[in-house]
């Protein structure tokens, strides 16, 4: 097998790796290259190109990371990783961690992590890398390794609810919503909402977004159902879709621009928080990006129009 040939067939783990551990489609894209620059320029082949590009591809995105972490904090507004549709990396044997890892909840713990701790997390507990990959990988003993696992645990199991396995029953809850939503029914949206669900949207500054996350189940169905019959005055639509392996959408302008996605996280029946990214740096890799100002303005004048 050629190195063009191997690294395109571990090319899905590469990303899958490094987007858990960036929380950036366009950031773990650029590792994965880097990687494989690093692959194709080594004058020898390694014994295992599995275990090379895996140790490769996570201590370039460690170092990613380190300086995305300073960004994030003069970051404008709440922040959420970029949406991400479909994960090409499938191993049956781990479905659940996979999914489950790929989550915006789990993403967003993640980011309370150092850099290494989430790199260990990342290979060990979603990817089942052996202590001794996992401490070649990092640069690290193997020791030290269950050390940064134990700490990045505890921090994650702290805040982790684990989600509804059953998908069919979140489809059913998301299928409601989505109806709800396009009718502008309130009270059929509250009806799904948990009692104190969040309204998280992301817009980095250079978009329309909250000014703060909304909360409570009345606040949240009242926002969702005023906007969103404005919108499709303006011939905004959405298509449900898959959005970091839970129920969400994307939505459109009349042009089919891509003007932002929508993920739903539901537990026990009910759907607990829903984060929206309206950041257009964040959806390039979707398709072309609608104007999401020219949008707002139009909205506000068809709610003039409306009083």
């Amino acid at each position: 097998m050629s190195k063009v040939e191997e690294f395109e067939e571990l090319r899905p783990l590469l990303f899958s790796i490094a987007y858990r551990i960036l929380g950036s489609v366009g950031e773990a894209e650029d590792a994965v290259q880097e990687t494989w620059l690093r692959f194709d320029g080594s004058s020898t082949r390694p014994a295992s190109a599995k275990a090379f590009l895996s140790a490769a591809v996570t201590r370039i995105s460690i170092d990613v990371l380190r300086s995305a972490r300073v960004r994030r904090e003069e970051y404008v507004g709440p922040w959420v990783p970029e949406p991400l549709l479909s994960d090409l990396y499938q191993d049956p044997a781990r479905a659940v961690e996979l999914a489950d890892s790929v989550s915006m909840a789990a993403l967003l713990l993640l980011e309370r992590l150092s850099p290494l701790e989430r790199a260990v997390f990342v290979l060990r507990e979603v990817f089942a890398f052996e202590f001794g990959e996992v401490a070649a990988a990092v640069g690290r003993s193997e020791a030290a390794c269950r050390q940064l696992l134990v700490r990045a645990r505890r921090h994650m199991e702290a805040g982790r609810p684990r989600f509804e396995a059953d998908r069919q029953e979140r489809h059913e809850l998301a299928t409601r919503f989505f109806d709800a939503l396009k009718s502008g029914d309130v009270d059929g949206l509250r009806d799904l909402l948990a009692a104190d669900v969040q309204l998280v949207g992301d817009g980095g500054g250079k978009a329309p977004q909250l000014a703060k996350a909304v909360m409570g189940a009345q606040n949240v169905a009242r926002v969702l159902g005023t906007v969103f019959p404005l919108m499709s005055r303006i011939d905004v639509t959405f298509e449900p879709h898959e959005v970091n392996g839970q129920p969400g959408a994307i939505f459109r302008d009349r042009g089919g621009k891509v003007l932002h996605t929508l993920a739903l996280d539901v537990l026990d029946g009910q759907i607990q928080t829903i984060r929206t990214v309206i950041n257009p740096d964040k959806l390039g890799h979707l398709g072309p990006v609608a104007d999401a100002w020219a949008v707002d303005r139009e909205v506000k004048q068809a709610r003039r129009r409306m009083n």
